[in-house]
């Protein structure tokens, strides 16, 4: 939500962001991105040595936020999967490797978390 800022008593014109975390558990993103273009990669900042033509790129995001460090850790021993980033902030995680790889790990992830966590989970989505 933004708001002016002139009523707050803040210097007229500038706005102030307001962030609203909801809380629950949940995994509110799930998706993979199979054989994504190079310049996905290099937007990202991932490894640009990845064989394209057999790569994935899978998506997830994560409240509470912390979760988001079990999910590298299920992702990883789940398949030969990389992580490409993983932040115990925003509950993001991004992962890469051949599409089966990638798809294994998001399954895992979603049903450990469904099962053992007893979190809500949206749909494993696919592009």
């Amino acid at each position: 939500m933004a708001f002016e800022t002139q009523e707050y008593g803040l210097p007229s014109g500038k706005q102030r962001i307001i962030q609203e975390l909801v809380p629950g558990k949940q995994i509110s993103l799930a998706h993979i991105i199979a054989n994504p273009d190079h310049v996905m990669y290099a937007k990202l900042g991932l490894d640009p040595t990845i064989n394209y033509d057999r790569s994935a790129i899978g998506i997830l995001t994560v409240s509470p936020a912390e979760a988001a460090i079990i999910m590298g850790d299920i992702a990883i021993k789940a398949s030969g999967v990389e992580i490409g980033f993983v932040d115990r902030f925003s509950g993001s995680l991004i992962i890469t490797g051949l599409v089966a790889e990638v798809e294994a790990a998001v399954t895992a992830i979603t049903d450990y978390f469904s099962e053992r966590l007893q979190f809500t989970i949206c749909p494993i989505t696919k592009t």
